[in-house]
């Protein structure tokens, strides 16, 4: 008895530290990304509340400036039905919310989270950093 009650906290210690890479059956796919949002081709993100598609991750990444020194990215892919072809989420025309036009979900852009499905997970985000100069975007 002495045994198992050692051994539960630890299990639950090492359950409990795994790192959560994916919220989903979205596919995994490495992401080490450097943009410069000084340059030109990403004037896009020079503003807050500015955003910009870039390649990379499933089915692409969404990058979102929230502050001066604040980006959030997350996979274009939506969460709902990930075998499905059409399943990709694209900025709507009120610059807050990521739609998916094929099932219908809609995710808020400042954290990726359900606004409406019938997603019932959120989107992938990735981690971001920035310097100053370079945005760093991983997984």
């Amino acid at each position: 008895m002495k045994k198992i009650i050692i051994l539960f906290p630890v299990l639950f210690l090492l359950i409990s530290c795994s790192k959560n890479i994916n919220n989903s059956n979205i596919p995994y796919v490495p992401v080490n990304i450097d943009i410069y949002p000084a340059n030109p081709l990403y004037i896009d993100i020079n503003v807050v509340g500015g955003w910009i598609y870039v390649n990379g991750g499933s089915r692409g990444i969404i990058i979102y400036r929230f502050s001066p020194d604040e980006f959030y990215a997350y996979d274009r892919h939506c969460t709902y039905q990930p075998t499905n072809a059409c399943g990709k989420v694209k900025m709507d025309t009120d610059n807050i919310t990521l739609v998916d036009t094929c099932c219908g979900s809609k995710f808020i852009v400042v954290d990726g989270s359900i606004i409406n499905g019938p997603a019932g997970l959120p989107l992938n985000k990735y981690q971001t950093y920035y310097d100053g100069t370079t945005l760093h975007i991983t997984n």
